[in-house]
C-alpha cells in the first residue's frame, strides 16, 4: 500500500468482529486509559519537534470512546534494555505509538526480557536460552490475552526473541480464530544493525608484536591464530576467538595473564557501538531478520536499517498495518503458513543460522502445523537452492554492509534475494501476501534496487551463485534419527577434505568436560601419548582417506604424526548430554571456539552434539541430534576409538564395525552394537541427571518435542496434530476430527 504522505486525525476504524471484551468489562476501561495517554503524552514529549505539529486528541474520554467501539488495541512489543539489540527501543516505541494513535488504533507499550546469547555464552545462562523462546510464546501469550490486544508492532530484536513473540502470535492467532473473535495481526520493524568495532591501532601493533615474539619462540600456530582473529570484524563472538588464542599463549609463556586480561579489556570496550543494534555477523539475530521477512511480517521500510526508524519511516509501516486490519488472510498464522517456503529458500541461500531449522519448525507447529524438519527438508530438496550471500567478517561484508547498501538505495535485502532466487529458477510463493497489504509478486513490480546488479562495490547478495547448493542439510545415520549441519559455511575444499572420510571418535559426556580438554594445547599429543585410538585401524584410516600404503609408517608415532602431517587422521569430537531436557540445549559456540583457536585441531575435527549450533567450525559442526542422549539416543553409546564414515554429499554419518574395519572391509556397525554398551549407558544417563539439577526446575525444557519437532511443549505439538480446520472464508463453521460444529 503506497503511503499517502497525510495522516489523518483520529477516524473511525473499527475492528469487524461483534467480540469486545472492553464494551463490558468496566474495570479495563478504567484501568487501560492512562496507560495510553501516558504513553502518547511521554512520546510527545520526548519526541519533540518530531511531533509538535500533530494535534494532541488523546484525552481521556477520547480513549475511553475507542476501547468501548472496538479500536485496534495495538501492544507495542518491545525488548528488556539489558540486551544490546534493544537499546534503542524507546525512541521506536515513542514513535509507533504516535503514529498508531494518529491512525485510530489505540497503542499500548509491553516489553518481554530477551535473554542475549553473547552474554550467556560459557555460563549456565546457555541453559535457559533456547526456553526462553517458549518462555516468551507464553508470555505474548498471556499479556495479549489479560488485556484483549488485537494486534502487534514488535521491535524486533535478536536471538530467541524474533521466533518466540511470532511463534506466540501465531498461536494466539489460532486460538483466536477458534472462538469466533477478529485474527491476531502484527507488523515486525527489526533493530538497525551494530556496526562492528575495530581494534585500536595501538593494539593491533601490541598484538603483532605478541604474534612476532610467539614464532620466535617456536609457537608458529599461536602466531598464526593470533593474526587471524585480528583480521575480523571485531564482534563479541570474535572475543571468545582470541580468548582462547591468549590462554594459549600464556599457557606457552608468550604473554602473562596481566597481558591476556589488558588486552581483553581494550578489545572489549571497543566491540560494541554505544547505539546498540543487532550485532552485525549473520547470526541467529540477522538470520532471525531474513527468516521473518521471508514469513511475510517484515516491512521493507524498516527491514535492514543503519539506525533506529525514523518517524517517517515508522509511519509508513503503521499506515500499511492499519491497512491490513480487518483482513483474515493477512493475520499473523496466515502469512506463516502461506510464506513458510519463501522463509525456508531465503534462510539456505543466506546461508543463515542452524539455529533457525528449529525455531522456524516451532513456528509452524504454534501456527498449528505439525511441521518437521522433514518437512523443511522436502521444501529444500523440491529445487536446488544456490548460493547467493557473498557474506565475509575479514572483507567488509558484513550485515552492516549490506543494511549500508539497503540505505543507499542500491540492495532491498530479502526481496533483492528473492528475485535473484527466481532469476535463478527457484520457485518461490510470490502469491503470498505480506504486511504491506500486498503480495510480493506486487512488490517486486518496482526495478528500483532490486537486482544484485544494482551493488557494483563489494556486494552481498549475488547475482550469480558461488556454488549450486546452501543451507543446512539434515543428516541421517545408523545411530541417530536426524542431525543438522550448516553446508553454506564450508568452502568447497573443506567440505572435500571431511567428505567419504573416516573419522574416530572423541567423546565427552558433557560441554564442561569438552572445554578443558580442546583448551589443552597438546591435546594430540596426548591423543598420541594414550594411545587413544587402536593402531590397526589408524592403518585402516590411513589407506581409506588416501594414503599411499607403500609409504606408510609401522612405528604407532610415526604413524599417527605421518598422517597429521597428511591430514589423514580425522577425528569427530562428540559432546552428549546437552539435549533439550538433558541440560536446556545449550549451543556449543565455545568448545567451536576452542577448535577453532587451535590451528592443528581444527584442520582434522568435526563436532558433534545433541546441543545446538548457530554457526559451523572448520570441519563441520553437526548439532541438533536426535533422539538425544539422555533418551537413549545413539550418541549416548559412543565411546573414544569408535569409527564412523563421514558422508556430507549423501546427508548420512553411520557409525562401522570396527572388527570387519580392521580386517579390510567397512561395514555399518550391527543393530545390536549398542547392546554391550549398556551399563556404560546407564551410568552416563544417571549422571546426566544428576546434571540436570543445575538447571531451575521451572525453567527446564521437559515435556517439550525433539530438537527434530522444534523443541516446543507437548500441548502446542498435540493441539497441532488434531484436525482442526477453519473455513477461512466464513470463519464459522469448524470441523474438528470429522465432527461438524456450528
Amino acid at each position: 500500500m503506497a503511503h499517502k504522505g497525510v495522516i489523518p486525525l483520529a477516524g473511525n476504524l473499527r475492528i469487524d468482529n461483534p467480540i469486545n471484551p472492553y464494551s463490558w468489562n468496566t474495570q479495563a476501561k478504567a484501568n487501560e486509559p492512562i496507560t495510553v495517554a501516558g504513553l502518547l503524552d511521554r512520546a510527545r514529549h520526548l519526541l519533540g519537534s518530531e511531533v509538535a505539529a500533530l494535534p494532541v486528541t488523546w484525552t481521556l474520554d477520547e480513549i475511553y470512546t475507542r476501547l468501548e467501539e472496538n479500536a485496534p488495541r495495538i501492544a507495542i512489543l518491545g525488548g528488556s534494555w539489558d540486551h544490546p539489540a534493544h537499546v534503542m527501543d524507546l525512541e521506536t516505541v515513542l514513535r509507533a505509538a504516535m503514529s498508531l494513535w494518529q491512525r485510530g488504533a489505540v497503542p499500548f507499550y509491553a516489553a518481554t526480557p530477551v535473554l542475549c546469547d553473547g552474554t550467556a555464552q560459557s555460563t549456565m545462562g546457555m541453559s535457559y536460552s533456547l526456553q526462553s523462546r517458549n518462555a516468551i510464546a507464553q508470555m505474548v501469550v498471556n499479556h495479549m490475552e489479560a488485556h484483549s490486544y488485537h494486534g502487534a508492532f514488535v521491535v524486533q530484536g535478536c536471538d530467541k526473541q524474533p521466533l518466540g513473540v511470532v511463534s506466540g502470535l501465531a498461536h494466539l492467532d489460532r486460538v483466536r480464530k477458534l472462538r469466533g473473535e477478529s485474527p491476531v495481526w502484527a507488523t515486525f520493524a527489526p533493530a538497525h544493525v551494530l556496526k562492528g568495532g575495530t581494534i585500536p591501532q595501538k593494539l593491533v601493533d601490541e598484538l603483532e608484536q605478541v604474534a612476532q615474539r610467539a614464532s620466535e619462540m617456536r609457537h608458529a600456530d599461536i602466531a598464526e591464530d593470533l593474526r587471524d582473529a585480528m583480521s575480523y570484524i571485531l564482534q563479541c563472538s570474535s572475543n571468545t576467538a582470541f580468548q582462547g588464542v591468549f590462554m594459549r599463549a600464556v599457557a606457552q609463556g608468550v604473554i602473562t595473564v596481566q597481558d591476556h586480561k589488558r588486552y581483553e579489556q581494550v578489545l572489549a570496550v571497543n566491540t560494541c557501538d554505544a547505539a546498540g543494534g543487532i550485532c552485525a555477523f549473520h547470526g541467529t539475530g540477522n538470520s532471525s531478520r531474513d527468516l521473518v521477512s521471508g514469513f511475510g511480517l517484515v516491512h521493507p521500510e524498516v527491514e535492514l536499517l543503519v539506525a533506529p526508524p525514523s518517524f517517517q519511516q515508522v509511519d509508513r509501516v503503521v499506515e500499511d498495518f492499519i491497512g491490513i486490519i480487518n483482513y483474515p488472510s493477512f493475520s499473523v498464522s496466515a502469512l506463516v503458513k502461506d510464506n513458510v517456503r519463501n522463509a525456508i529458500r531465503l534462510h539456505s541461500a543466506s546461508g543463515g543460522s542452524t539455529n533457525l531449522m528449529m525455531h522456524l519448525v516451532g513456528a509452524m507447529v504454534y501456527a498449528g502445523v505439525p511441521y518437521s524438519i522433514e518437512d523443511m527438508e522436502k521444501v529444500h530438496n523440491e529445487h536446488p537452492i544456490p548460493d547467493l550471500f557473498d557474506y565475509s567478517l575479514t572483507q567488509g561484508r558484513d550485515i552492516y554492509a549490506l543494511a549500508q547498501q539497503c540505505a543507499a538505495g542500491y540492495s532491498r535485502g530479502m526481496e533483492t534475494l528473492m528475485y535473484e532466487l527466481l532469476q535463478q529458477g527457484v520457485p518461490m510463493d510470490v502469491d503470498a501476501n505480506t504486511v504491506t497489504g500486498t503480495t510480493w509478486s506486487e512488490r517486486l513490480q518496482d526495478p528500483l534496487g532490486l537486482s544484485a546488479k544494482s551493488v557494483r562495490r563489494n556486494p552481498i547478495i549475488l547475482d550469480q551463485p558461488k556454488r549450486s547448493f546452501s543451507g543446512v542439510d539434515v543428516l541421517r545415520g545408523n545411530f541417530f534419527d536426524s542431525a543438522v549441519v550448516k553446508v553454506s559455511g564450508m568452502e568447497t575444499s573443506q567440505l572435500d577434505e571431511f567428505d567419504e572420510k573416516l573419522a574416530m571418535v572423541i567423546y565427552f559426556e558433557n560441554e564442561v568436560d569438552a572445554n578443558h580438554s580442546l583448551l589443552d594445547v597438546n591435546l594430540i599429543d596426548t591423543w598420541k601419548r594414550d594411545r587413544i585410538f587402536d593402531q590397526q585401524l589408524l592403518v585402516r584410516l590411513y589407506r581409506m582417506n588416501g594414503g599411499a600404503a607403500e609409504v606408510m609408517p609401522t612405528h604407532y608415532d610415526d604413524l599417527f604424526d605421518d598422517m597429521i602431517t597428511q591430514g589423514l587422521l580425522k577425528a569427530m569430537v562428540v559432546i552428549s548430554g546437552q539435549g533439550p531436557d538433558a541440560f536446556g540445549m545449550p549451543e556449543m559456540f565455545t568448545p567451536m571456539q576452542h577448535i577453532n583457536a587451535n590451528h592443528a585441531l581444527q584442520k582434522l575435527t568435526v563436532l558433534m552434539s545433541d546441543g545446538r549450533y548457530s554457526g559451523v567450525t572448520y570441519g563441520a559442526a553437526i548439532g541438533h541430534v536426535t533422539p538425544e542422549a539422555l533418551h537413549d539416543g545413539g550418541i549416548l553409546y559412543l565411546q573414544d576409538g569408535d569409527v564412523v564414515q563421514l558422508n556430507f554429499r549423501k546427508k548420512r554419518i553411520d557409525l562401522l564395525d570396527t572388527a570387519a574395519l580392521i580386517a579390510g572391509e567397512v561395514k555399518h556397525a550391527e543393530s545390536s552394537w549398542r547392546v554391550q554398551r549398556d551399563a556404560l549407558a546407564q551410568k552416563r544417563r544417571e549422571r546426566m541427571i544428576v546434571r540436570r539439577r543445575q538447571v531451575a526446575a521451572s525453567n527446564r525444557l521437559y515435556g517439550c518435542t525433539d530438537a527434530a519437532h522444534g523443541v516446543v511443549p507437548l500441548a502446542v505439538w498435540e493441539e497441532a496434530k488434531l484436525t482442526v480446520q477453519i473455513d477461512e472464508v466464513s470463519d464459522k463453521v469448524i470441523s474438528v476430527a470429522g465432527e461438524t460444529h456450528v
